[in-house]
């Protein structure tokens, strides 16, 4: 009788487990008024077709029901969801089933930030926009609203925080953050990927590219400010750099994506 009572009060728990699991899981419809939010602030998604418009939609509303986002200090908006799903759903959107398995939410802050995850007035070297958490902020990403809006409000200067931290989420998927993402790059280009990263970087270290300085830092870092160049600048970036051009299509597969055909 004992057993029995164990048993059924296991299968009671497991069931409110997994209902509470597929809930939280569970897509929400799109909210109509966010599509003129993405208009006006979402590049990449003003030049989607319609049809692709909804295919983004839809990824965003994935999205949200995998990933909490948590305003510390600060109350979200609908455009800080809009923006931070935005990020995510960009560099990944040439993959239909993808899911970010390496994050479960994003903290964003109403301002830059430093190691410490300081952000008031009088907090010294406030100046990091945004990065991928470890150790007790392991699976987490810390965003400054700040530096999201910016990206996404200046097209021209090849950059953008949002997608460049979610870039760094799709390097680490094979544990490391090193510039060389095997969850996405086929075997075949490892070894050029390589050549023409350290090239590239050379370059800039030189004085020689346009690339953003900060991606001579190191390959984690300038394959994501690649991909930041990649997603702002397509057509730019092709001109004046046709192998990472290449490249990145090889990454990204935006092949499919009809704004970058």
């Amino acid at each position: 009788m004992i057993a029995y009572v164990v048993l059924l009060l296991f299968i009671i728990g497991a069931g409110i487990l997994i209902f509470k699991k597929s809930k939280r899981k569970a897509e929400k419809p799109f909210p109509p008024h966010w599509h003129g939010l993405l208009l006006e602030h979402v590049n990449f998604y003003r030049k989607l077709t319609p049809q692709k418009q909804a295919e983004f939609q839809q990824r965003i509303m994935k999205f949200l029901g995998e990933v909490y986002i948590d305003g510390v200090q600060t109350e979200l908006t609908d455009l800080d969801k809009v923006l931070i799903a935005g990020s995510a759903v960009i560099p990944v959107f040439g993959f239909a089933e993808w899911h970010y398995n390496n994050l479960s939410g994003v903290l964003l802050y109403p301002d830059h930030f430093n190691y410490d995850l300081e952000f008031a007035d009088g907090a010294d070297s406030r100046n990091i926009g945004g990065m991928v958490g470890s150790g007790q902020f392991e699976n987490q990403m810390i965003l400054s609203r700040k530096a999201l809006y910016h990206g996404f409000d200046n097209t021209t200067d090849k950059g953008n925080t949002g997608i460049h931290e979610f870039v760094h989420l799709i390097d680490k998927m094979d544990g490391l953050v090193d510039g060389i993402p095997q969850a996405l790059l086929p075997y075949q280009y490892a070894v050029p990927w390589l050549k023409l990263m350290h090239k590239s970087m050379e370059a800039i270290n030189d004085d020689k590219s346009d690339i953003r300085h900060y991606g001579g830092t190191s390959q984690a870092e300038f394959f994501a400010v690649a991909a930041e160049y990649f997603f702002e600048r397509p057509d730019l970036l092709r001109s004046k750099h046709p192998e990472l051009y290449t490249m990145m299509l090889a990454c990204f597969n935006p092949e499919k994506v009809s704004s970058l055909q």
